[in-house]
């Protein structure tokens, strides 16, 4: 059993790499907004999805005016990743202005509700426009980069079988590595995300230090909300084929990834999401072999979440986390 786990793993890395890179920055959005509201933004998943349809119609726009060949490949990804970031950043803060503010001071069963009713109206309004559009909600996104590249593995150990990967593997890794490091910079080095900090540790005490505690709360939902759009479009570039419900699941999936590595921790989301992901595509390998076929990879999301809930058990503010008294 252990060599035919074995064989597997350098493949099992690179493809858990891939989806926990996205897990994590997708993460990182309800983290952030949890860290200073306590809100779970469970709509946030949808501004994801909203942002990889977003992405694939300006490449099919790119493509139709003949751009998309004309432009080098980095520097079309680098416009549509700014141009989604822009526009779901300001869908986010619109969300937070007429769905959440007016709620503030309300229980957070009722947010909660409305977070969810949220996420409901993205799905139908992007499906309604793509279908509008061209027939289908399924859609196919054109490719931006091509190729695959082979890994030596057996060369490192004879176990090991050889592993491949697409160029978009590359993009995804380097461009979330990159919105990871300068979200942790922006909030521990800026005044802005100075800002941020003392309005989650205590929102009244930093009104009464000058601070504008309402433009904090739109800037974070601004920031979560282009960092969620731009992982959409990652996302729709690697895998190919994108729909108005792949927010759902990732979504859930992301906010298993910053209760795992700590809600309200910044780099506990980055690490919770690379573990689920590394997690869930091991579990996809070899639940059958460990199980002998009586699990198959179909259960992946059971496995990972009973990781989940023993981490939970015994460390419930997460991996990364620390034990907080309840604000009152």
């Amino acid at each position: 059993m252990l060599d035919q786990i074995l064989q597997t793993l350098p493949q099992v890395l690179i493809d858990g790499l891939t989806l926990g890179a996205v897990y994590a920055v997708i993460a990182l959005g309800y983290t952030m907004v949890y860290g200073i509201l306590e809100l779970i933004n469970f709509a946030h998943g949808e501004i994801f999805m909203t942002g990889a349809f977003i992405g694939t119609a300006i490449l099919m726009t790119f493509s139709g005016l003949g751009w998309l060949s004309a432009l080098p490949a980095v520097i079309a990804l680098i416009i549509v990743l700014v141009l989604t970031s822009l526009a779901t950043g300001v869908l986010g803060m619109g969300i937070e202005r007429v769905a959440y503010r007016p709620l503030r001071k309300a229980s957070k069963l009722i947010v909660l509700i409305t977070a969810i009713g949220v996420s409901f109206l993205l799905q139908d309004l992007v499906r309604f426009i793509s279908e509008l559009k061209n027939g289908n909600y399924i859609v196919n996104t054109p490719a931006l980069f091509s190729g695959q590249i082979n890994v030596k593995a057996s060369a490192l150990l004879s176990s090991f079988n050889d592993a491949t990967f697409k160029v978009t593997f590359i993009v995804v890794l380097i461009v979330a590595v990159v919105m990871m490091i300068g979200l942790e910079f922006f909030v521990n080095k800026s005044k802005w995300g100075m800002a941020m900090r003392a309005v989650a540790q205590d929102p009244d005490t930093a009104s009464l230090m000058s601070i504008n505690v309402n433009k904090v709360i739109s800037l974070t939902f601004f920031i979560g909300s282009a960092l969620g759009g731009a992982t959409g479009v990652l996302f729709a570039l690697h895998y190919g084929t994108i729909d108005p419900y792949i927010g759902f699941i990732l979504g859930l999936k992301a906010f298993t990834a910053a209760v795992l590595g700590g809600i309200g921790n910044i780099r506990g989301a980055m690490f919770g999401g690379l573990l689920l992901g590394v997690l869930e595509m091991f579990a996809a390998a070899n639940l059958s072999i460990m199980t002998g076929n009586v699990f198959g990879a179909e259960y992946k999301d059971v496995f990972a979440f009973a990781i989940l809930i023993l981490v939970l058990i015994f460390k419930p503010e997460g991996l990364l986390g620390k034990a907080v008294v309840e604000k009152v």
